[in-house]
């Protein structure tokens, strides 16, 4: 039991240091947003997508860690949350409060990780919302505007004005 736990706190940890890496890139990211960098924002994003595909490795690792250790204490996978590993440890305070600690590490990473995101999708938004403004007003710039040209029924036909805007004679 002892060794699983090893490897638990060891897995852990190493999640830890990747969401921590993911947190930087993520920093890293908002002022790529603020500048509008696009080659920066897809380069950040491959390396995103590389910290999360070793985060799901090691998610995967721990599963079977926790699986094994409820095997060997009998217990569902399902029960074996970091909470309850946590009072099942009464026994072993040095490993207790190494989970503890761990525990925490974590929450407080993943904590900032979801503020930063958060911030981010703000911002992703708002660029968004200004990329979609500049279309538009520049769509209008080479539209005319309608004639207030109306047809038997009293509905507008919609008739454009020619792209000049005047229409005068010489």
């Amino acid at each position: 039991m002892a060794s699983l736990m090893e490897n638990l706190l060891t897995v852990l940890e190493q999640e830890n240091t990747e969401y921590q890496r993911l947190e930087m890139l993520s920093q890293k990211k908002r002022q790529i947003i603020i500048d509008a960098d696009i080659s920066g924002l897809e380069d950040i994003t491959g390396r995103e997508q590389e910290i999360a595909s070793t985060i799901r490795n090691l998610e995967n690792k721990r599963q079977e860690v926790i699986n094994d250790m409820a095997i060997v204490l009998s217990k569902d996978p399902k029960d074996l949350t970091i909470t309850n590993m946590i009072a099942f440890l009464n026994k072993q305070p040095e490993e207790q409060r190494k989970l503890e600690d761990l525990k925490e590490r974590l929450r407080c990473t993943l904590n900032e990780m979801a503020d930063i995101n958060g911030q981010n999708e703000v911002l992703l938004k708002q660029a968004m919302e200004m990329a979609e403004f500049d279309l538009t007003l520049f769509r209008s710039m080479r539209q005319a505007p309608t004639t207030a040209n109306y047809d038997r029924q009293a509905n507008n036909t919609g008739e454009l004005l020619g792209s000049s805007g005047f229409d005068a004679k010489q």
